[in-house]
């Protein structure tokens, strides 16, 4: 990407037949990337537990369409509500705050355990739920099947009487929402999974011998993750904890030559990139990086944006002030650097102990799903322009359409409703521009360098951005 802003400058200096050439060059280097990426995908190959195996698989194509996701972050921590949902470590660490409320609130000697009794989820309706996530505009769910605190979502035969069938809802929670998105809607249904548990003894034997042993793993992490993969199909595994210990520790390339060649979701599941030290960002089908990770420049392989709505925690917080949680209008801005640089969106609610989804968070979902069925074009099924960020205009932002059409999309709506572009976008007779809520043409001039574009001058200002369609162009 800096190559290619090296270039544009060069353009805008004068030299711009010049270097449109190697210009062009890149483009076609990069389309080639792209094209391996989302390739026909043959899942015919046998895959050896290998990173140079595995990683040969391609990226089923359902997942590179979808561009954004609902995350849900759900347990034991939903409880205490306080913090964040590392409340359990936080405390026994001895974190001031954390011992100062439960001093406050909890009789002596409480244990966390304990919190799971009032984990009741008797508001928990998951045919609404899922309503809720397709009306955002989501194409996907990934849920907290186990966080860290060890606790199960469902009824597994590897958590005994720490799962949500055992204490607390007495339901299993996980097979009940898989369900009804199977039945209501048309979303991609995923798990999270935690790798690690912070408290677990078999975990704690095997961090003690330095990972030399691999009770763990053997006895629980890999049996539990096979058994939630057959029980409920999911199309994502989310994986995460896995900063402690190698890939090698937890078997991860063994698990995932299984996942890919014999579960029941081999031909189109999705995994991301946190299988041990070191793995982040170099192996899995798509890339977190980390929390929060937009590089806002593009990227050669897929990537996922996770982030949260509640900008300090991803569990539910009783006591989060309106200034913690993102506006619409970032949070579109977020989807939109996202999308046009390769990435997907997975943005982040944390539901209550009874099983709500806040209004606060259903606000932000059911806009995010208003602004998505206008401007959804530019977003669902598109790919990556030649130029990601107008080097002129630097709240625009692009994405190429299945169509061809050319999506310009307007984080800002300029004070003289002008807004000039680079003359990388190269305009003829026939091309044709109009905004996404309108089929009125809008009227544009070709400078020598730049292209302004006079937007119409209506009622458009209270939205979070616009989109422009632009057909009938060259570059």
């Amino acid at each position: 990407m800096v190559i290619l802003q090296s270039l544009l400058f060069l353009c805008f200096m004068g030299s711009f037949y010049n270097s449109i050439n190697s210009y062009y060059s890149i483009f076609v280097q990069s389309s080639s990337i792209e094209t391996n990426i989302n390739s026909t995908n043959n899942f015919n190959t046998k895959y050896e537990p290998t990173w140079k195996s595995l990683d040969s698989r391609p990226l089923p194509t359902w997942f590179d369409d979808a561009k954004f996701g609902i995350f849900i972050h759900w347990g034991v921590f939903s409880v205490p509500s306080f913090g964040s949902e590392w409340f359990w470590i936080n405390w026994k660490n001895g974190n001031s705050k954390y011992e100062r409320f439960m001093k406050n609130h909890y009789k002596p000697n409480f244990t966390y355990q304990e919190f799971a009794n009032d984990f009741t989820a008797e508001f928990f309706n998951a045919t609404k739920w899922s309503e809720l996530f397709e009306a955002s505009g989501a194409k996907y769910v990934v849920i907290t099947s186990k966080h860290h605190e060890g606790y199960t979502l469902w009824p597994s035969k590897y958590s005994f009487s720490w799962n949500s069938l055992d204490v607390g809802p007495r339901k299993d929670l996980i097979g009940e929402l898989s369900t009804a998105i199977k039945k209501h809607t048309n979303l991609k249904f995923g798990l999270y999974h935690s790798l690690f548990e912070w408290f677990n003894p078999l975990y704690l034997q095997d961090k003690k011998n330095n990972f030399s042993t691999d009770f763990f793993v053997t006895n629980k992490i890999i049996p539990e993750m096979k058994e939630m993969i057959e029980l409920y199909e999911p199309q994502i595994l989310w994986s995460d904890g896995d900063w402690e210990a190698t890939a090698e520790y937890w078997k991860s390339q063994e698990f995932l030559a299984w996942l890919y060649n014999e579960s029941p979701v081999k031909d189109s599941v999705v995994t991301n990139d946190r299988w041990g030290i070191n793995i982040g960002c170099k192996h899995g089908d798509f890339y977190n990086c980390q929390d929060r990770y937009n590089p806002g420049v593009l990227q050669k392989h897929k990537w996922e944006n996770a982030m949260t709505i509640d900008r300090k925690s991803w569990g539910f917080r009783r006591n989060a002030p309106l200034e913690d949680y993102f506006s619409l209008k970032e949070l579109i801005k977020e989807l939109v650097i996202t999308v046009s640089t390769g990435g997907n969106l997975l943005m982040n609610v944390g539901p209550t102990k009874d099983g709500i989804i806040s209004p606060i968070f259903e606000e932000r979902l059911r806009d995010m799903g208003r602004w998505l069925k206008i401007n959804g074009k530019a977003i669902y099924e598109s790919r990556p322009w030649i130029l990601q960020n107008d080097t002129v205009a630097k709240d625009v932002w692009y994405t190429h359409g299945k169509t061809g059409a050319l999506y310009a999309t307007l984080l800002s709506w300029p004070t003289n409703n002008t807004v000039t572009l680079s003359n990388i976008l190269k305009m003829t007779d026939k091309t044709k521009i109009s905004l996404l809520n309108s089929n009125e043409l809008i009227k544009w001039r070709n400078r020598e360098k730049y292209i302004d574009i006079y937007l119409p001058s209506i009622d458009n200002k209270g939205e979070p951005a616009w989109v422009l369609e632009i057909t009938n162009f060259h570059y």
